[in-house]
């Protein structure tokens, strides 16, 4: 622990084992290390989370050290499709925070040193009590889109202005910035479904706590939904924009499957680039009308499938449509977006992936699942217009197959290019030298790296 020792700081980050949120953010933390190269960064979370997010072989950062907390699940607990996915969640929320709490006792133990910032995904409301306590800053980086946590900050409000008998399209245009969102658009937990549940019992304590931390962080830029950015900015100390992250990291490719070799073969905006995302598969039937789009229609397809292609697709259907279509069990997304011959992007509605296909000025099509994903989705439609829901919200043969003739094939799909044009170049401004985001981060690091307790 002599790096420690030397170190002129220590910080503390506390992850979120689910979902796409450890990824994104030791993104930031990378970058906070590199601004930072005297600070020691402790990244804590789950052994399982850390194992993916740090496995073997990584690409190692000396000053980012992963230490281990209590899941919260039961002696001899195993993880299998059979189980609720949901309940390993909740095992964990049960645990914190005082997981958290021993592992930063422990973690000083260690170490020998005090923690000097506590950085946290901002879904851990608790993380104001702890750094009061240890008398440090709190920060917390919010993963998701401004929408989708304006939507949780402001939860009171939203439940105070829908009523329960309301119908679902009813619009949100009490609201400046949401005149085009509905009701059944916002997360679950906000006006509709089991408030009750652990994730949006979490997620309303985070709004009424967040005002709370010295900084909060998210992976956006300035441009992007400037009016929901500005409400933001008037109800913390420092809201700070400082993405897109994936514009900002420089890891080696992987493209093990020779994706961008086969990219190269085709035509300029001919390709259907498909991804629901690392966590979710869709449902047989959907997965049956998205096969049969695929092979009858004359679009040329790459589909990063994270399912069991024998068992989870038709048989014969990979090598019917070997001609025009391939199928990986990984996909380097990002440089399969920036690609030209890739038109069209059919996605869950994450918003890692919308920043990635903005990154690459490609349209998209979307079957969201759970989550921000259904605010996301009609962002991008009504408001931004780079992008289309689904008729019917899911994967039917009717509905998939218009909306792809819809962005790859008519003028409108080509306004759509445009319009995701235009925030491709506003993206990449942002993280240009002086940029909006450079200069946020700037911001950031002068937070973290603080010598004194800001309250």
């Amino acid at each position: 622990m002599e790096k420690y020792k030397k170190a002129s700081k220590h910080i503390a980050v506390l992850a979120f084992p689910f979902g796409t949120h450890s990824a994104p953010l030791l993104s930031i933390i990378r970058r906070l290390s590199e601004a930072s190269p005297a600070s020691m960064f402790s990244f804590l979370c789950t052994e399982r989370s850390n194992s993916s997010t740090f496995p073997k072989g990584h690409q190692k950062h000396d000053s980012i050290k992963p230490f281990n907390v209590w899941d919260g699940l039961p002696e001899g607990y195993t993880h299998c499709l059979k189980r609720n996915p949901h309940e390993p969640v909740d095992y964990f929320l049960k645990a914190v925070p005082q997981n958290f709490k021993d592992a930063v006792e422990a973690l000083v133990a260690e170490t020998g040193r005090p923690i000097d910032c506590l950085i946290t995904d901002a879904f851990y409301y608790f993380g104001a009590d702890i750094a009061d306590e240890l008398k440090v800053p709190w920060v917390a980086l919010w993963t998701a889109s401004p929408r989708a946590l304006f939507s949780h900050a402001e939860t009171e409000f939203f439940r105070r202005h829908v009523g329960i008998n309301d119908p679902v399209d009813k619009p949100l245009d009490f609201l400046q910035g949401f005149a085009s969102i509905r009701v059944a658009d916002l997360p679950d937990g906000v006006v509709r479904g089991n408030f009750d549940a652990s994730v949006p019992v979490l997620l309303n304590k985070m709004g009424q706590t967040l005002p709370r931390a010295a900084a909060v962080a998210a992976n956006s830029y300035e441009d992007l939904d400037n009016a929901v950015v500005n409400m933001l900015k008037s109800r913390y100390k420092r809201f700070l924009n400082v993405g897109p992250s994936n514009l900002m990291s420089s890891s080696p490719v992987d493209d093990r499957h020779g994706c961008l070799d086969w990219l190269e073969r085709h035509q300029p905006l001919s390709v259907v680039y498909i991804s629901f995302g690392s966590v979710i598969t869709p449902p047989p039937h959907e997965i049956e009308a998205l096969t049969e789009v695929l092979e009858e229609s004359n679009f040329p397809f790459l589909w990063s499938f994270r399912g069991d292609v024998e068992k989870q697709l038709p048989p014969g259907f990979p090598k019917r449509t070997s001609s025009k279509g391939k199928i990986v069990p990984w996909a380097p997304q990002q440089k399969i977006l920036e690609h030209p011959s890739v038109g069209g992007f059919v996605s869950h509605g994450g918003w890692n992936s919308i920043l990635e296909s903005i990154s690459g000025g490609v349209p998209m099509v979307f079957r969201p699942f759970f989550g921000d994903q259904k605010l996301n989705t009609r962002t991008v439609e009504a408001i931004w217009g780079f992008g289309l829901g689904l008729e019917g919200g899911t994967l039917t043969k009717e509905a998939t197959t218009n909306a792809l003739n819809f962005i790859l094939s008519t003028e409108e799909g080509k306004k759509m290019r445009q319009k995701v044009g235009v925030q491709k170049e506003l993206a990449y401004k942002a993280v240009q030298p002086n940029g909006s985001s450079i200069e946020n981060f700037k911001t950031l690091v002068g937070v973290v790296t603080c010598h004194h307790y800001l309250p």
